[in-house]
């Protein structure tokens, strides 16, 4: 009985030890963003981004599957580079901004990790519905110094989410047959991480 005791008290004591190394780095907003690109009457890609992403991240390098990441991205910040599409897509046929501003992803576990690659699954929620995510991390990279004394490291992941999954479903059909816009998105998130900022972000 005392020997399981001591295993339990090592496991707790090991644990511990693991979340104390864990370091928390916050997204720097000035050098992220997100991506997406979607089919344009199935003949071309239409590409756009969020330029505003923010959130956290704990990770600790010698423990990869240990890492957690809450994100939060602006989706008002949607630039496709064309005006009345972005304001299109901010209206109820689509991302329903006044509704639902943000777009969030919370990790749950981290599926597998090898050298410089991780596998993210996580809680994606858009348009008021939440759904399971895998992303696939490149990175994160080694840390390195800015010239104003903060850490920063850097990573980006990618997915592919059916939109209509999350009540994202407007669609023409158009004369000939066939859909004005594709339903699956690609998505890439770039994201700079820093720690122990001493300046602005905006350097």
């Amino acid at each position: 009985m005392a020997r399981g005791y001591v295993f339990i008290a090592s496991m707790l004591v090991l644990t511990s030890a693991q979340a104390a190394s864990a370091e928390s780095w916050k997204i720097d907003t000035t050098h992220s963003a997100a991506q997406f690109a979607v089919k344009h009457m199935m003949i071309s890609t239409v590409r756009g981004q969020f330029s505003k992403v923010s959130g956290t991240v704990d990770y600790d390098p010698k423990h990869p599957k240990d890492a957690k990441v809450e994100a939060v991205i602006d989706v008002g910040s949607v630039d496709t580079r064309e005006p009345k599409r972005d304001e299109h897509l901010r209206s109820a046929d689509f991302f329903d901004t006044q509704k639902f501003p943000t777009m969030t992803f919370k990790s749950t576990r981290v599926i597998e990790a090898k050298p410089g690659k991780l596998k993210l699954a996580g809680d994606l929620t858009l348009h008021g519905v939440t759904k399971e995510v895998t992303l696939d991390v490149d990175g994160p990279s080694a840390p390195i110094a800015d010239p104003h004394g903060s850490t920063k490291i850097g990573a980006s992941a990618t997915a592919t989410i059916n939109r209509k999954d999350f009540g994202v479903s407007w669609n023409k059909t158009m004369d000939g047959g066939g859909l004005m816009l594709g339903e699956e998105v690609p998505i890439t998130i770039d994201v700079e991480l820093i720690k122990n900022p001493k300046v602005a972000e905006n350097n």
